[in-house]
């Protein structure tokens, strides 16, 4: 006899971690040895993403931000200072800029992959050039949902007018722009380890480049003691340091790192899942007039950190947030990336922003929805996710 009360379908969440059950024996290990703050799952963790990436030296953190934070101190950023980045992105890549005193410019984005446009950068830096209260002093472009900005165009401007470069690639592991690793090219890149990214510590960061430049920033990292804890405490260490500039508590913990240290073995197989979903879904989505699907350029390899589905408001009769109501009804989680920067109440407030000074940016916004991806998800899943749009389209259409 069928049910008269069916049992809800289960929620497709929207982006879970795989924790499998080899970062859990080692986390195990480090919790029953002596050692569980920084110290040589810490150092073997860094060596080994620098190694993946193909970067000369790698500086674990706690946080993503905590790696930009570092990143804009080591490079001496500070009252002044401009720093040139996206109105698309999560606040802490713009808080950070605030942190050292210096003042976010935003430039507005390209329509087709969402990341900053480099036309935009350079109108930016041509107005700037004559401008005595503020310096220019760092771009940081945002690899928006895993798929890599212009590389070389943000590349020559920042050598025409004399600017360093700290990429954010939170969401870029491991996306590639012509052929190379993000994290690889030279300057300083900031990844995060956040519980939904491509791989995790649960938190955590990782910061990239020369030690040229990266060896400033780990000065930094643990009060700008120039031994750690590590190096004091075991066998073969001295309890004597010396404070060499005055840094932050940014250390990552080998709790963190045990974690990481697999999660990295096992990116390359997240990876191959991520970009199998997307594809399922591009296949399922080109034809639909009523929607626009990310782009994927030819000389880029998509993390496919996030699926960034775009409405074609014209064509339905609903709002964005009307449709997300719409999967959630349907036991499907689904989110926004991102509110732009200049939307915020506190920087409308500071720096008087109109929605309409970042037009594509905020058009974008309005019709964007992120799509459940996660290795763990099955076919099942996706053709879920699949099935629910389409339906949500079908009763919908103009």
């Amino acid at each position: 006899m069928r049910s008269l009360n069916p049992q809800p379908r289960k929620f497709i969440p929207f982006a879970p971690p795989w924790i499998g059950k080899e970062e859990i024996r080692e986390v195990v290990e480090i919790l029953r040895s002596d050692w569980i703050t920084t110290g040589p799952k810490t150092k073997r963790f860094e060596e080994d993403f620098a190694k993946f990436i193909g970067s000369p030296k790698a500086a674990a953190l706690n946080s993503g931000t905590s790696a930009l934070h570092t990143a804009l101190v080591a490079l001496g950023v500070g009252k002044g200072h401009g720093v040139i980045t996206t109105p698309m992105t999560f606040c802490s890549g713009v808080s950070v800029i605030e942190w050292v005193e210096a003042e976010p410019i935003l430039a507005d984005i390209d329509p087709r992959t969402l990341n900053m446009d480099p036309e935009k950068i350079e109108t930016i830096l041509k107005k700037s050039k004559h401008n005595r209260r503020r310096k220019m002093k760092v771009i940081l472009p945002v690899h928006f949902a895993g798929h890599p900005c212009e590389m070389d165009s943000i590349s020559t401007l920042a050598k025409r007018y004399r600017l360093q470069m700290i990429e954010d690639a939170a969401h870029a592991l491991p996306a590639k722009y012509k052929g190379r690793l993000i994290g690889s090219l030279g300057n300083l890149t900031a990844f995060s380890f956040y519980a939904t990214k491509n791989m995790t510590t649960g938190e955590g960061g990782m910061l990239t480049g020369s030690s040229r430049l990266l060896e400033p920033a780990r000065k930094l990292i643990f009060h700008g003691i120039n031994r750690d804890a590590w190096k004091r405490y075991s066998k073969e260490g001295s309890w004597y340091y010396e404070v060499v500039a005055p840094g932050f508590k940014y250390n990552m913990m080998d709790l963190q790192a045990a974690i990481g240290i697999h999660q990295l073995r096992r990116l390359p197989g997240f990876h191959q899942r991520r970009g199998e979903i997307a594809a399922r879904y591009n296949e399922a989505f080109y034809q639909c007039e009523e929607l626009e699907i990310p782009a994927a350029l030819p000389e880029v390899e998509h993390a496919w950190h996030l699926y960034v589905l775009r409405l074609n408001l014209d064509r339905i009769k609903i709002s964005r947030n009307q449709f997300i109501e719409e999967l959630k009804a349907r036991s499907i989680g689904a989110s926004v990336h991102f509110i732009p920067i200049h939307i915020h109440p506190y920087y409308r407030k500071k720096y008087g922003y109109k929605p309409e000074d970042f037009p594509v940016a905020y058009r974008q916004y309005q019709r964007a929805i992120s799509l459940p991806l996660y290795p763990r998800m099955t076919n099942q899943d996706a053709g879920r996710v699949i099935e629910a749009v389409k339906d949500i389209l079908k009763r919908f259409r103009r």
